[in-house]
């Protein structure tokens, strides 16, 4: 019986190259980061050296390149490319900031609040009961609600993943003890008019995450009240950008695996 040992994608076809928005320093860096992984779990051999696992890594997350067409342009597995992929997303998420050392290098920084700003990353379609709660009736599409702080000055350091929908809507995040680590880190969250009602502290305490008006059908907002909106949103700013910035990453347009993955995604792009 003659064995068959080409790859399951198929015969090989047209091969192309492509540039990458990124410098080679970056992959010089992730490089190096896979290459100590493999010293430190004692792996003698890989298929492809770790410079090129690092660009392929690279390649699905800035553009979202399919792992089977990578796979049959670099002679080797589309499984082999998802575990590379899956193995460096762990590895940079590891190096993502916890949430209470995030706050208090912010705190020692001399920073007084940080900024709270959420937004929506597509999924397919759940099944059974995962289905009504990952879906967005904000968005009409399923999704999770991808949660990020930051301070004054730089793009989200930390992310957290939470089920899109809630009995109002997309626009609600449940507390979780989110005020309390601010409180224990003595700062507070400027957030829009969507985090309203997360503060949980008494009426006499003094707020800890500070919010925009939101006008209703029957009460527009005042002068006052969209002066200070517009305050706000400028005071926002820096963490809209880094959104912006973070979705630059292709891979963030749609999560095609497991949405229990994406917190670790979203993790790893943070990653400085």
């Amino acid at each position: 019986m003659k064995k068959n040992n080409s790859p399951a994608e198929g015969p090989a076809g047209l091969v192309y190259t492509a540039r990458l928005p990124l410098s080679s320093t970056t992959l010089n860096w992730l490089a190096d980061l896979i290459r100590g992984h493999l010293k430190k779990i004692g792996s003698r051999w890989r298929a492809l050296p770790a410079g090129k696992i690092a660009g392929i890594v690279l390649a699905v997350l800035r553009y979202d390149q399919r792992p089977g067409d990578l796979a049959g342009g670099n002679v080797v597995y589309r499984t082999t490319v998802s575990r590379w992929v899956r193995e460096v997303v762990g590895l940079l998420a590891a190096r993502a900031p916890s949430l209470d050392r995030a706050l208090k290098r912010i705190a020692r920084s001399g920073g007084g609040e940080v900024l709270l700003d959420g937004s929506l990353i597509r999924t397919r379609r759940r099944t059974e009961t995962e289905n009504r709660k990952n879906y967005s009736g904000k968005r009409k599409c399923h999704g999770l609600l991808v949660t990020a702080l930051t301070d004054d000055k730089g793009p989200p350091g930390l992310g957290e993943r939470r089920p899109a929908w809630t009995r109002l809507g997309d626009r609600l995040l449940p507390p979780r003890k989110l005020t309390a680590h601010l409180r224990a880190a003595g700062l507070g969250a400027i957030a829009d008019p969507g985090f309203i009602g997360l503060d949980d502290g008494g009426p006499d305490a003094d707020p800890t995450v500070i919010t925009g008006y939101k006008a209703a059908r029957n009460r527009p907002l005042t002068r006052g009240e969209k002066l200070s909106n517009e305050a706000l949103a400028a005071v926002r700013a820096p963490v809209e950008h880094g959104f912006a910035h973070l979705k630059n990453w292709r891979v963030l347009g749609k999560v095609r695996t497991d949405p229990r993955w994406a917190t670790a995604l979203v993790r790893a792009l943070m990653v400085p």
